[in-house]
């Protein structure tokens, strides 16, 4: 009985660190939710990871280029624009309004993503 019960506390544990490492990744096309304070979105590879990201209302979202090549961060409706950003530059805006916010890199525009304020 005792072997039972190791058996399946151990599967259970096998079974949370996988969870945690699925929902600790880092996919291109996760969506991301922070409460307010500050965020990282890392440029890396021609794409913003996470792709979409959801925060709440007042919360600081830092890019940062972790690429060997620069990119920049534009929104779609003119809401903010980052300079041209180097190697482990960065570019950081503040969202006070509920709202999707579409961006993207001018330099390669097919690099989207998106941050979904409430």
């Amino acid at each position: 009985m005792k072997n039972i019960i190791r058996i399946f506390v151990f599967a259970l544990l096998l079974l949370a660190a996988f969870s945690f490492a699925v929902v600790k990744g880092e996919s291109n096309y996760a969506v991301a939710q922070a409460a307010p304070g500050e965020v990282e979105v890392k440029i890396d590879n021609f794409s913003f990871g996470p792709q979409s990201l959801s925060v709440s209302s007042g919360t600081k979202v830092t890019w940062k280029n972790r690429d060997d090549i620069p990119h920049t961060v534009v929104s779609t409706e003119g809401v903010f624009k980052s300079r041209v950003l180097d190697t482990d530059e960065t570019f950081s805006f503040t969202f006070d309004k509920p709202g999707t916010y579409a961006y993207f890199c001018s330099v390669h525009p097919k690099m989207t993503g998106q941050v979904v304020v409430k």
